[in-house]
């Protein structure tokens, strides 16, 4: 029973991050597609465990990890790139 809805899910993760993917491609503004990227970390995430779960291993955590840190630093940086136009800001004495 467990292993049939953890397909289910499954199958729903890989639907949600094709969704996802057309907003990436066709979103109206950028900042959607931040969202929309943001959205696809989650799914990944979500979907590698369920894959961790059916297989009975542990070796899939770190690719979770991974994919969350660059997932939150990425978002950070492109919505710093939306609001400012830089990410880095580089201060000048002069």
């Amino acid at each position: 029973m467990i292993e049939m809805m953890l397909h289910i899910s499954l199958i729903l993760f890989i639907v949600a991050i094709a969704i996802v993917l057309y907003r990436i491609v066709r979103g109206p503004s950028m900042p959607d597609r931040v969202v929309a990227m943001d959205t696809l970390g989650v799914n990944l995430i979500s979907g590698i465990a369920v894959i961790s779960i059916l297989l009975k291993t542990r070796a899939f955590l770190e690719v979770i990890l991974i994919i969350g840190i660059l997932a939150f630093i990425s978002t950070i940086a492109l919505s710093k790139f939306i609001e400012r136009g830089v990410i880095v800001e580089h201060k000048r004495d002069r």
